[in-house]
Formats: structure tokens, C-alpha cells, sequence
């Protein structure tokens, strides 16, 4: 299994997963020009990605998908709901409807979509499972409920939301509202609540934990690396490795 993330932020965010069959980019915020660029940085052509799943309907999550899909034709994985909402980025483009809150086979991985809080029309969470073990992601939402931990529940790798600091966005240039919008149920996690949620879940066999969609604005990566890290160190349970994702730069890739 190969995990990393090609792009980290508000301006575009798309991870890569290889399992022994299959290379999955899970969104695509980016152009399709420099998503290639990215994997091939990485050792990947883009013309081996069998699919592209996507989490919800925001740019910075489908930017290049409907490109990608067109120019290699693999199918797009979305809800729906997603597709209605995003319906004219995926003209001429195979799609394929799952529904969230139930799993589906896509070639030798299961994916379990799970509702998450966020402003978007049907955001979801994903959990794929491999042989090679299972990946959990559980990005742009603004709470942990009591069901993304059920589900992150025992994965090898976890991508978890470490978006704002608290008190950079508290003192940070964002209008009130949008200080809101970022605080409140539907909008991200800070690093103090991700490295809380991160908390809950850890697990013997947990072998790492990359920390995304950072804030340019609101955030640092040695806070978010920080915040996670001082919780690894004050337990034995396990020593996962911890990778922060960033904007400009495809993050280190984990190989298991």
C-alpha cells in the first residue's frame, strides 16, 4: 500500500492510494496539468489511476476530476447529490453513483462512504479497505461525531483535518462570519480537535496519520504537527508516522 497527499489546502486537495490492484486519487482540486505533474513526482503516470473518488462538491475538491476522467476514462465516484450539484464538471465523463452510509466494491477495495458536517450538499468520509489494510479519511467537516470515530476505528493510515489554529484564526484577518462558518459545526477541524479526535482512535496497529487541509491563513504546520505529535508522545499505545499535507508540494509518501 502506497498512501500521500498530492495537494493539502484551500486552494486544491487530492490524495493518492495504491493498493495491490488499484490506484485511486481520491478528489482532484487541483488542474488535471498539475495533478499530473504531482504524480509523476511521485513515481505515478496518470494514465494507471483507475478511478477518481470524490468527497463533495467544492472546488477545491473537483477542480481537475472531470478533466482526469475524460482524458484517461475512468469513472468518477460521487453521490448523487454531488453529482446534481456539480453536474457540469462531469459532461461526457462516467459516473458512478454510490450512496452514503453504504459500502461498495470497486475492483480489489471496498469503500465505505460515511456522512460527515460540512457545508456541502452530501460531504462524506471514506473508509477503503485493502489487503494490504484500510485507509481512513475523514476531512472538511466541522465536528467528529460520534460516527466518523466508529468508522476510523482501527485503520492502518488515517488522514485527519487539521485545519485551523484556534487562536490564529480567533486573531487572524477573516471576516466575523467567515470565522464563523470555519468554527461552527459545519465547517473544519483545528488542530486541537483533531489531535482530540486522534485521541479516540488510536490503536495498536495504526502506522500513520497525515494531517490535512491546513489554512494558509489560520494555520502553521509545525502548530498542526505539534498539536498531533505531543498526543503520540504521551502515550505507548502506538507510533504511527506522522506526515503534515501541504499546498504547493505532494507530501512524503507512506509505503507499507
Amino acid at each position: 500500500m502506497r498512501v500521500c497527499l498530492l495537494a493539502s489546502g484551500s486552494k486544491g486537495n487530492s490524495l493518492f492510494i495504491e493498493t495491490g490492484g488499484t490506484k485511486l486519487l481520491i478528489d482532484a482540486g487541483l488542474s488535471a496539468v498539475e495533478i499530473l505533474r504531482r504524480l509523476n513526482a511521485i513515481g505515478v503516470d496518470g494514465g494507471e489511476i483507475d478511478a477518481v473518488l470524490i468527497s463533495h462538491e467544492h472546488t477545491d475538491h473537483i477542480r481537475g476530476a472531470g478533466v482526469l476522467a475524460r482524458k484517461f476514462k475512468v469513472p468518477v465516484l460521487l453521490s448523487y447529490p454531488t453529482y446534481k450539484e456539480a453536474e457540469r464538471c462531469f459532461k461526457k465523463t462516467e459516473v458512478v453513483e454510490f450512496e452514503s452510509g453504504y459500502a461498495f466494491c470497486y475492483k480489489d477495495i471496498s469503500i465505505d462512504p460515511f456522512p460527515i458536517t460540512h457545508d456541502a450538499c452530501d460531504p462524506v468520509g471514506f473508509v477503503i479497505k485493502s489487503n494490504e489494510g484500510t485507509v481512513g479519511i475523514a476531512t472538511d467537516l466541522g465536528i467528529a461525531t460520534r460516527l466518523v470515530k466508529d468508522k476510523l476505528q482501527g485503520c492502518k493510515v488515517l488522514i485527519l483535518e487539521s485545519n485551523h489554529d484556534e487562536t490564529m484564526l480567533l486573531n487572524g484577518p477573516y471576516p466575523w462570519h467567515l470565522k464563523q462558518r470555519i468554527k461552527s459545526r459545519h465547517g473544519h477541524l483545528s488542530n486541537n480537535d483533531s489531535a482530540a479526535l486522534l485521541e479516540e482512535i488510536l490503536h495498536s496497529g495504526l502506522e500513520g496519520v497525515f494531517l490535512a487541509h491546513l489554512s494558509e491563513v489560520n494555520n502553521d504546520p509545525q502548530l498542526a504537527y505539534t498539536a498531533a505529535d505531543t498526543l503520540l508522545e504521551s502515550q505507548n499505545v502506538c507510533s504511527p508516522r506522522l506526515i503534515v499535507g501541504d499546498q504547493y508540494l505532494a507530501s512524503a509518501v507512506l509505503t507499507l
